[in-house]
């Protein structure tokens, strides 16, 4: 009733944010930073009216304290997973949206329930797109049904419009015929850095103490997680294809995959740190880099550290750039390229950010 008498020009958008890790804190403070600019001259109201980390959950319909919140959850109540979307949704807030900062598979599971209760989902948790087919599906389906946005941009290329862009490329009638990229800035800040006189283990913790690698570096090292950005890009072609067809050399020894924790892993990567530069200078005797890449092509998906000269456009990445190369019925002579950074949670907040506020336009009917 208050926004149909006194903000009939100010668009509402609830928010809903589960996790409050890197990506998650960040987002808060780029909300809190640009609120009153979207007010002013978007008409766009964001009011983050629930907040959830692994331990306590808070709501306020009003809007939470973006300057207070932490000191807000140490109060509140305990978390539970169907609590907070059952409080969602019971709460039935103008546009409500919900926002899944976590990597966490069992967040993914309520997904469909929230849809199913018109509720639009903005995530970078790439789970949800990597997991079966049928599911991958179902989601779309589930969107489409109830009317609600189902958004990941940051699945694949943090803030880099990729979704978008192969969008757009297939809706104008456009057919992809070979995508080839670096997906991961965790593993383009490695090999980027990767050079003479450097030791690839004391790369792979500087990553680490950057924030760019997962909490266990041998998430991105085994290629796993290129593997789901690659699941997904393939499946919005048009692609059926599961995880288990995505074919992935391993660059780790057995010793560091089968390491017991994580400090034992940089105790293996220190004793293994021959073999990758042997792997550097063999390939700097030819003038040429290594990049770990993932390819789409005739319908096969596959991942593999590969040697490029000057001539190839990822000869030239730099920090924790993504790069990736459409080539399409339209783009066959010079592919279309998409590349920036890659990882950090500014960039991939940013996106989240952008996506919520898209909503916003979506709904201005």
């Amino acid at each position: 009733m208050h926004q149909s008498f006194f903000l009939s020009d100010v668009k509402t958008l609830s928010v809903f944010l589960m996790g409050t890790g890197l990506i998650g804190k960040t987002l808060l403070k780029q909300i809190a930073k640009h609120k009153d600019y979207l007010r002013q001259s978007r008409s766009l109201e964001i009011v983050v009216a629930g907040i959830s980390n692994s331990r306590k959950m808070i709501f306020d319909d009003n809007g939470i304290s973006l300057s207070r919140y932490s000191d807000l959850l140490e109060k509140g109540e305990k978390a539970e997973l169907s609590a907070f979307t059952d409080e969602m949704i019971k709460m039935n807030l103008p546009q409500s949206i919900f926002v899944d900062c976590t990597s966490s598979e069992d967040v993914v599971k309520f997904y469909a329930k929230i849809m199913e209760n018109s509720i639009s989902i903005v995530t970078p948790n790439k789970i949800a797109n990597s997991d079966s087919y049928k599911n991958y599906l179902h989601l779309r389906e589930t969107a489409r049904k109830r009317n609600v946005r189902f958004l990941y941009e940051t699945n694949v290329g943090a803030g880099l419009p990729v979704i978008n862009t192969l969008t757009d490329l297939l809706t104008s009638g456009d057919e992809v015929r070979r995508i080839e990229a670096v997906l991961s800035g965790t593993l383009s800040f490695i090999f980027n850095n990767f050079n003479e006189g450097s030791q690839f283990s004391a790369i792979v913790k500087q990553a680490q103490e950057k924030g760019y690698t997962e909490p266990d570096p041998r998430v991105d090292l085994s290629g796993k997680d290129v593997a789901r950005k690659l699941l997904i890009l393939a499946r919005e072609t048009g692609l059926k294809i599961e995880f288990k067809d995505i074919k992935i050399d391993q660059i780790l020894p057995p010793a560091c995959m089968k390491a017991k924790n994580v400090p034992a892993f940089f105790t293996e990567l220190q004793k293994n740190n021959h073999i990758f530069e042997q792997r550097r200078a063999n390939a700097a005797k030819k003038g040429k880099v290594l990049r770990f890449i993932a390819i789409l092509e005739k319908g096969k998906a596959s991942i593999a550290l590969k040697e490029v000269d000057q001539s190839h456009p990822f000869y030239n990445l730099s920090g924790s750039d993504n790069i990736i190369s459409f080539t399409t019925e339209r783009y066959s002579d010079r592919p279309l390229v998409v590349k920036g950074p890659g990882a950090g949670a500014e960039v991939t907040a940013a996106g989240v950010f952008a996506e919520i506020i898209s909503i916003g336009k979506y709904f201005e009917s």
